[in-house]
């Protein structure tokens, strides 16, 4: 499993999200590059939708995409990870693996990523996360 290397973390704020106040909702898109081990997140109220759009995103589809929601029992962290394949390589088996073992990393890079923010309200530290796999593959793992 790899370690979150901090300078290998590309972080942008969207216009209008503030770094330390929970204004919800809290959206988080977060790609990454094969060839320069780069994450990119970027932090708003709605997915960064030209970062998952690009070509090689959309042949791989390699990003994460999470939020932070209140259903009034409190804050919890959605995470939502795309495991059907990609359409150059990457059987949805294989990638569903990938993920499960790179899933502690990507926590990570959310956490790390929007710290001004859990360090501002550390009731968020703990919040449950939720994990879910999409795939538009029947075969469930």
């Amino acid at each position: 499993m790899r370690e979150l290397r901090p300078e290998k973390l590309h972080v942008t704020f969207h216009e209008g999200t503030s770094e330390q106040e929970p204004s919800l909702p809290r959206k988080y898109t977060l790609t990454h590059s094969d060839a320069t081990g780069d994450l990119f997140l970027t932090i708003g109220a709605e997915y960064d939708q030209k970062q998952i759009s690009g070509f090689y995103t959309r042949l791989m589809r390699d990003e994460v995409l999470a939020e932070i929601m209140n259903d009034g029992r409190g804050p919890s962290l959605h995470v939502y990870c795309h495991v059907s394949g990609g359409f150059v390589f990457g059987a949805a088996g294989w990638r569903n693996d990938i993920l499960h073992g790179h899933m502690r990393l990507v926590i990570e890079a959310l956490r790390y990523g929007d710290r001004d923010l859990f360090s501002a309200h550390s009731e968020l530290n703990e919040a449950p996360v939720k994990v879910h796999f999409i795939s538009s593959c029947q075969q469930r793992w």
